[in-house]
């Protein structure tokens, strides 16, 4: 996905700029069209895979074990492990207005059946609703009533492989909504389906349709809207900000209110959709469901909402099937290694009851899961489970020498106020009396590693991100050394491992509730279980003794 999204983007923006490292966030305006038709290339030409297209219906399940599926042509296809992505296709209607139709994304046929056969084999489903804007033509904007967002002059990419950047990137546009759309809204209320009570499905809070944000936020004058090209050879432009389910007739109206689209001409209109969704905490940490032996769900289907949600959940899903087809153990990311540990654990765990989106708020440990690290945290954990190359691993351990010798000798390498203090004082920083190292002089805030390149330059060549690496682990040391001080703790709680067959209700002094959601969720151990709503640090304690009894029983019967 990283690598298809580097030949593809039609603009890369890194957001939060303004803000610290931990909040940083690489985003890009992909060109649907080409990221789809490379990406199909790219799975059609990958040795062994076998590409079929059809619509499941039934899952094959013998003795408990998910054997394969039946396609609606009645096709049997056989597997070991089976993934299932189904989007917002599991039992879809469209709504728009007083029309709704069963349906999944633009017209497509939605998976009725499947949604049937998984409520016979024992999953418990749940009803979603997420929703999109219109599309409009681009000669119909009158992009002088708007301000630009353009892409980074040098932009960074997704993947670590990408050194060429793709040429001539495409801006996108900023607008806001007016009072003449507030009132627009306002007025055809009673024919909006979300308030009518026509949508049954809860809808995600963190990315509301627009007749919901009018309502919820009657305070505010103006909502943002951003024109976003839907790629290179086409004339449509999505509304970023503008999902509604108003009726066509009214969606038309709310587009003219707006600045620069006031002669705008509407080429599909929004809509929102309804789905089924699994409620994710009858999931293992693998993704794998715990009612059926070899079965695997992942994105929306596992109610969460959002492209990245959908891609983290993706690759774990198929890694973990793979792996359970080999016969090894799951890979399990946790809260403290990469945002999708903290998804992953929040849904199995928690569950959720409206579409999930991951914020930065959701991880505790956001300041070590940045994105400048993220080669640093996860690629030994790709190359461990076959999925980076010998090529690519060696560049990435030279990195990782290359930094480290960088910052031993920043600690080791003195000057003389002599050398720094015209610097130090065109910087307002404080002036220094006595040799300083040059590590000390990179943790002040006000001083950036280029300064102390043009000191002291490393005899060894540096890369940006290398520089970058250098510059945040300097500056941000002791706040990073705290949180890996928690992680470690957390670290001890996740070692402590909850055997599959405990009886929750063998045991005395837990409270009810507690043990109720136990049974339910049946965590994997002492960390998840003290993370799940309803359980209490008393009756963790307890469970702790429980376990040491269980474990000394075990340990007498073996010997």
């Amino acid at each position: 996905m990283g690598r298809n999204i580097d030949k593809t983007y039609i603009q890369l923006r890194m957001l939060n700029t303004g803000k610290g490292p931990a909040v940083h966030a690489l985003r890009a305006q992909a060109d649907k069209f080409l990221y789809q038709h490379t990406m199909k290339e790219t799975i059609e030409k990958t040795e062994h895979l076998t590409l079929r297209q059809g619509l499941v219906e039934e899952l094959i399940v013998e003795d408990g074990v998910c054997k394969g599926v039946v396609t609606k042509t009645g096709a049997h296809y056989y597997g070991k492990s089976v993934v299932l992505t189904t989007g917002t296709y599991l039992r879809g209607k469209i709504i728009m207005g007083e029309l709704m139709y069963e349906s999944g994304p633009n017209n497509q046929q939605p998976a009725v059946k499947l949604s049937e056969n998984l409520r016979k084999h024992g999953l418990e489903l749940v009803r979603f609703k997420t929703g999109t804007p219109p599309r409009v033509h681009k000669d119909t904007i009158d992009f002088s009533k708007t301000t630009i967002q353009p892409g980074d002059e040098k932009p960074k990419f997704f993947s670590y492989e990408t050194t060429e950047e793709v040429p001539n990137q495409l801006p996108c546009w900023l607008t806001y909504t007016s009072e003449e759309t507030h009132q627009i809204i306002n007025d055809n209320l009673h024919r909006a389906p979300m308030f009518s009570g026509a949508i049954e499905g809860t809808g995600p809070r963190y990315c509301p349709s627009i007749e919901d944000k009018i309502v919820r936020f009657s305070d505010k004058p103006k909502h943002q809207i951003f024109l976003e090209p839907e790629g290179r050879n086409t004339k449509e432009y999505y509304v970023q900000g503008l999902s509604t389910s108003m009726p066509e007739d009214v969606q038309l109206q709310i587009l003219r209110s707006i600045p620069g689209l006031e002669k705008v001409e509407m080429m599909r209109t929004g809509y929102a959709i309804e789905y089924d969704a699994v409620i994710p905490t009858q999931l293992k940490p693998s993704l794998e469901t715990k009612i059926i032996d070899g079965l695997f769900t992942a994105g929306q289907i596992n109610g969460t909402s959002g492209y990245e949600e959908a891609a983290g959940q993706g690759i774990m899903a198929g890694i973990n099937a793979a792996r359970k087809v080999q016969g090894k153990e799951p890979v399990i990311l946790d809260r403290s290694e990469a945002y999708i540990g903290v998804l992953i654990d929040d849904l199995v765990t928690k569950g959720t009851n409206e579409p999930y989106r991951l914020l930065t708020s959701r991880a505790e440990y956001r300041l070590l899961l940045r994105h400048d690290n993220a080669d640093l945290r996860l690629t030994p954990i790709g190359y461990e489970i076959g999925l980076i190359s010998e090529e690519r691993y060696t560049r990435f351990q030279d990195k990782v020498r290359k930094v480290e010798e960088e910052l031993e000798r920043l600690k080791t390498t003195k000057v003389k106020p002599s050398e720094v203090q015209e610097l130090l004082k065109s910087l307002g920083s404080a002036e220094i009396n006595n040799s300083v190292d040059l590590l000390s002089l990179l943790r002040r805030p006000e001083v950036t590693y280029e300064h102390i390149h043009s000191i002291s330059p490393s005899a060894v060549e540096l890369t940006e991100d290398m520089m970058e690496q250098v510059e945040i682990q300097v500056k941000y040391t002791g706040y990073i050394e705290k949180q890996l001080a928690q992680v470690e703790r957390l670290r001890k709680m996740e070692k402590k491992r909850i055997p599959d067959d405990i009886v929750y209700d063998d045991i005395h002094g837990i409270a009810t509730e507690a043990k109720q959601k136990l049974a339910k969720i049946r965590p994997i151990s002492i960390g998840q279980a003290s993370r799940i709503s309803g359980v209490t640090p008393a009756d963790i304690s307890i469970l702790l003794v429980h376990l040491e009894h269980y474990n000394k029983v075990l340990a007498v019967r073996g010997s």
